[in-house]
């Protein structure tokens, strides 16, 4: 592949891949670019062909054992030319000797299964503008905005439902401008955190945590309160069924399916209070 190069992404080459993720139809958070970069400064992979992108991955790195794909896409008019493998190559090598996640479009997974990963459950899109009707939270939940909690509680509650600690992504992801944060809070105890973000399309809410269905159904509709037209999109998966049932009651209707997969064991996390995952770019 004579001229063919890989390189850490710029800050331009960061808008560029949301960009193409935009146009494969997985609708990015305008502002995520921000966000992942806090996440990990190297973990975003640009290949180029005579100094132009025609591909990028991202191989982000979580404490000291856990990595994420993501991002992974080739120009359409390069594709079938080797460019992606080089940079799924370089990207799985930066992550050498972690557990390893992914979230995989249907085409996509028997590619991965030959690289490894295996299913551990499946996530889907629900889009909508929730009903207003039903309950609020439980009797005694309090929803408040996450910025007037101490920071401390908050990254706690986070990592309930992630493998890894990830305070500085954390904090730039629920205080970024175009994004609102709230948490469900019940005699000073967190119950729920909901984000949600600007897009191009529906506004994605991303995490969903709650101690109970009618939690999580109150934080969307809170949250779908912040969103243009009030339409928003949840990354539900399918490991916690009473999920799937929260975002089916509020009138959200499927709409884009992928897998959570893993090189290993799924790690522990409390999968009961996980109705949406953050983003299916960074886990």
């Amino acid at each position: 592949m004579t001229g063919f190069e890989i390189t850490g992404a710029s800050a331009a080459d960061m808008e560029l891949l949301r960009i193409w993720a935009e146009r494969e139809g997985w609708n990015p958070g305008v502002g995520d670019r921000f966000a992942f970069a806090v996440a990990d400064p190297d973990g975003f992979l640009v290949g180029r062909r005579d100094g132009e992108p025609v591909a990028c991955i991202s191989a982000v790195r979580y404490g000291t054992g856990f990595g994420f794909i993501g991002f992974y896409i080739a120009r359409p008019d390069v594709r079938g030319q080797g460019y992606g493998i080089r940079l799924w190559e370089a990207g799985m090598d930066r992550l050498r000797g972690r557990l390893v996640g992914l979230d995989g479009v249907v085409e996509q997974q028997d590619n991965y299964r030959k690289s490894g990963f295996r299913s551990a459950w499946t996530t889907m899109r629900y889009e909508g503008v929730p009903r207003a009707v039903g309950a609020g939270a439980d009797d005694g939940v309090e929803i408040v905005d996450a910025a007037s909690l101490p920071f401390g509680l908050l990254a706690a509650y986070d990592r309930r439902f992630f493998p890894e600690a990830r305070d500085a992504f954390l904090a730039a992801w629920t205080s970024l401008p175009g994004r609102t944060a709230l948490a469900a809070v019940r005699d000073g105890r967190i119950e729920g955190l909901g984000v949600v973000r600007a897009c191009s399309g529906a506004s994605r809410i991303g995490p969903l945590y709650a101690a109970g269905p009618e939690t999580a159904a109150a934080l969307v509709r809170r949250l779908a309160g912040h969103a243009p037209g009030g339409e928003v999109a949840v990354d539900v998966p399918d490991v916690n069924p009473a999920a799937a049932a929260v975002a089916a009651g509020l009138g959200l209707a499927p709409s884009f399916e992928t897998a959570r997969m893993y090189t290993g064991p799924a790690p522990e996390v409390e999968l009961s209070g996980l109705y949406g995952v953050t983003s299916l770019e960074l886990g």
